[in-house]
């Protein structure tokens, strides 16, 4: 009887430190991906059609915040210029010279014209509205690629900010389109951009 009892109480105290090891791996699973939440790796969703067709409504992306300083080409997510979180894809960087269009109706950068084909939306245009501007250091210049329906830096020009987005307001790029899965898509920096100077 007693060899009983005491097995009893030894298969017990396993199922306590069964159950107690569970409970802390689940709550440091937890806790680890909060930390990744909020400091390395984010979440976010699609809500207009203004990156169509590379991001389409209700897409969702993983978005590295520890990715470094955004280089053109990049999409980025950012408090916009209403406060809340935005996406679109930076065409200048501070110091830039960002103008539309040349004789071609391409954005140039640089002076050095840009073949947006890649990734602007079918049928679309590099911009219907002409601007001359020059980043200021340590801002960005972004553009949807959906153009025609995109509210983007050239549709907040007037206003005090000059249209610019401060790089401390970048949350970081976006670096895969994973849902849905049909569309699973790994971002790379177009070309295009590898040629200005």
């Amino acid at each position: 009887m007693a060899v009983t009892k005491k097995a009893e109480g030894v298969g017990k105290e396993k199922k306590k430190g069964g159950f107690r090891e569970t409970l802390l791996l689940l709550v440091l699973g937890v806790g680890i991906a909060l930390l990744l939440q909020a400091f390395v790796v984010g979440s976010f969703y699609i809500p207009s059609v203004s990156m169509e067709n590379t991001l389409l409504v209700n897409d969702r992306v993983f978005v590295n915040k520890l990715a470094g300083k955004p280089e053109r080409g990049d999409i980025v997510v950012f408090k916009g210029w209403n406060g809340e979180d935005t996406i679109k894809r930076v065409i200048g960087v501070g110091g830039d010279h960002v103008k539309c269009c040349d004789a071609k109706k391409r954005i140039t950068v640089n002076g050095t014209a840009l073949d947006e084909t890649s990734y602007l939306h079918p049928g679309d245009f590099a911009s219907g509205d002409k601007f001359d501007v020059t980043v200021p250091a340590g801002k960005l210049w972004l553009m949807g690629d959906h153009r025609s329906a995109s509210a983007d830096s050239r549709a907040h020009m007037e206003e005090p900010g000059g249209g610019f987005i401060s790089e401390n307001d970048v949350i970081g790029k976006a670096v895969v389109r994973y849902w849905p899965l049909s569309r699973g898509y790994l971002f790379a920096r177009p070309d295009i951009f590898d040629n200005v100077k």
